[in-house]
């Protein structure tokens, strides 16, 4: 199981080869993702600005995520 800190807060999410989004916040070890950051909201998240409350994020699921690397989050499988 991978535990997410505000450190993974920036970094984008990938499967397989696609990148699927940008996490923009991290709360009580639960990542939030924007699946389609501009660059206003990756800079955002990069300072820790991100805001949950806009509809546009999800929560990912912790059982997804297979690793975390310095860049990105990766998650199981294939798209």
């Amino acid at each position: 199981m991978v535990e997410l800190t505000e450190e993974d807060e920036g970094k984008t999410v990938v499967r397989g080869d696609e990148s699927v989004g940008r996490v923009v916040e991290i709360d009580h070890g639960t990542a939030y993702i924007d699946p389609d950051p501009g660059i206003t909201d990756t800079i955002k998240s990069k300072l820790g600005w991100g805001e949950r409350e806009s509809e546009d994020t999800y929560p990912l699921q912790e059982a997804s995520i297979e690793s975390v690397t310095d860049d990105e989050v990766r998650l199981e499988g294939d798209l």
